[in-house]
This record gives C-alpha cells, sequence and structure tokens, in this order.
C-alpha cells in the first residue's frame, strides 16, 4: 500500500507483487462501498478480540497508577471530595434543598467526568498508540475500544460516590429504572463512535486535542451539571441551554431514572437523534481516514 498524497488517489498493489513472475495488480482507491465494507471488518475483528482489548485496558490503568497506595480510586476520592464541597456550597447559593441537590450533583459529575475524559482520550487514541499501529497488523478500531472500555473501568469506580450519597439521602430511583440498560449501551455506542470520529481528527490535525478541550470546558458550563434545569423553566434560555443541548438528553436518560423521575420520551427522542447523526458521521469520517491513519501517526 502506497500512502496517498493529499487530494490524489490512493494506489493499492497485490500481495502477489512478492511472488516472482507473477504480475503486479495497480488499481484506484476504492469507493464508499469498499470503503465502508473495510471499516465494518475492522469493528467486527475488534469484537472478535475483546479479550485483547480488555488486557489491554486494564495494563493501561495498572500503569497509571502503578506504585500508588489506592490505585484509581484516587480518582473516586477526588470525586467523593468535589461532590461533597461544591453541594455543600452550591446548594447555598441556588437556594436547593441539599438532599436533593447533591445526589444530583453527585450522579452529573461522574457521568460528565466520563464524558469528559472520553473526549480527552479519543483524540489521542491513535497517537498514543503510534508504536503499535506500526509494529504490527491489528484493527484501528481497537485501540478507540481501548480507551472507551479504560473510562467504563474508571466509571465503574466513581459509581462508589453516587452509592453512598443516596445510601445517606435515601434517594430511591423510579420505576423507569428499566431504561437504564438501553441507556448504558447508548452511551457505549456514542463513546466509540465519538472517540473514532476525534481520533481520526486528532491524528491528522493535531491542534484538535486543545481546540476539543476548551469546547468541553465551556459545554460544562452550559449543561445542567452543577446547576438544575428547573431554574431556567422561567427563563428564554431555556431553550437553547436544556432542549437544544445534546448533552442534557444524554445526561437526562441516564439521570432522571436514578433520582426518581419518570421516562423522559423527550430527552430519548433527542438522544437517540444525536446519537444517529454522531454515528454516521463517525462511520463515514473512519471509513474515510481508516487507511490514512498509519501514515499520519
Amino acid at each position: 500500500m502506497i500512502a496517498p498524497e493529499q487530494g490524489q488517489a490512493a494506489v493499492e498493489v497485490s500481495h502477489t507483487a512478492s511472488v516472482p513472475g507473477r504480475a503486479v495488480t495497480i488499481m484506484a482507491s476504492r469507493g464508499w462501498r469498499g470503503r465502508l465494507t473495510l471499516a465494518a471488518a475492522d469493528l467486527s475483528e475488534t469484537l472478535r478480540l475483546w479479550p485483547l482489548v480488555w488486557t489491554l485496558s486494564m495494563l493501561d490503568i495498572r500503569l497509571r497508577y502503578r506504585g500508588s497506595l489506592l490505585g484509581p480510586f484516587w480518582l473516586t476520592l477526588s470525586t467523593a471530595v468535589m461532590v461533597g464541597a461544591i453541594g455543600f456550597l452550591y446548594s447555598r447559593l441556588f437556594h436547593q434543598n441539599i438532599s436533593a441537590y447533591l445526589p444530583f450533583l453527585s450522579i452529573s459529575l461522574v457521568l460528565w467526568n466520563f464524558i469528559s475524559t472520553v473526549t480527552s482520550d479519543g483524540c489521542l487514541c491513535f497517537t498514543q498508540a503510534e508504536g503499535m499501529i506500526r509494529a504490527m497488523r491489528m484493527p484501528l478500531s481497537l485501540h478507540a475500544a481501548r480507551a472507551v472500555l479504560r473510562n467504563i473501568l474508571v466509571l465503574a469506580h466513581n459509581i462508589v460516590v453516587i452509592a453512598v450519597v443516596f445510601a445517606v439521602f435515601h434517594t430511591q430511583p423510579s420505576l423507569a429504572s428499566f431504561s437504564l440498560l438501553p441507556a448504558a449501551a447508548l452511551w457505549v455506542v456514542d463513546a466509540t463512535a465519538l472517540t473514532l470520529l476525534l481520533g481520526a481528527f486528532g491524528t491528522r490535525f493535531r491542534d484538535i486535542p486543545p481546540i476539543v478541550a476548551s469546547v468541553v470546558q465551556i459545554a460544562f458550563y452550559i449543561t445542567p451539571i452543577m446547576w438544575n434545569p428547573a431554574m431556567l423553566a422561567h427563563r428564554g434560555l431555556s431553550m437553547v441551554l436544556v432542549t437544544w443541548n445534546p448533552f442534557y438528553a444524554l445526561l437526562e436518560i441516564m439521570r432522571g431514572p436514578l433520582l426518581g423521575g419518570p421516562l423522559d420520551a423527550a430527552a430519548w427522542t433527542a438522544a437517540l437523534g444525536y446519537s444517529a447523526a454522531l454515528v454516521l458521521l463517525a462511520g463515514a469520517v473512519f471509513a474515510r481516514t481508516r487507511a490514512r491513519i498509519a501514515y499520519w501517526v
């Protein structure tokens, strides 16, 4: 495979070129159907290699906290301290009942930490695996799945904070909690699609990670995480910051049932719509750039 220059067609040489006396077949770059087929095969191979994804994710966590006394539970401790400090302060500032505000804040911060870390790790999922990509042949989507699973394991540690807060304030989930399993599956699909999308752009354009970090920081303040969306019920900003905020829809399908709320059909409709657009965009970008990522890292 010869790396194509920008704006030129790719040139593929068949494997028979290494056999003496055989003709070399040169063909133009594949069309969209061929690219989508190869991208789907790449994802299918990653699913088949899920034990390797698990092993690499566990290795990442062990290396990150090597020599640490608490290991990844340091993140749990820091999250607990943040929930406690911000909860008692902002409940006073926003005139909120702390028994209702602290469970809301704990779920919001834990879920947002997952979104933030998946986004930042997604931008670097291919560049951080440069050595493996250059040294061996394996599906590129495996590196995206590795980053997603690593953050899911960290999220599992932080769920302890939510469980403790719920036990202290006697918060009970609603009957709509059956929707948590499809919501969690949707989050995994979205996280994988986002990682593939940002990974391709972050490999090609090295300015993408700081740009995305700035956008995520802004989104943190305009998304109902530290403040309750009910506070904007009688203000004009509610239409923009709540109704048309994709982060709010994704958070609400997980947060609402846990806080005892009913199944929110509007949030589910918005979340499915945003997710479908994200998956289609990520699939198109990954299919288009998959053959070039090895030359960009």
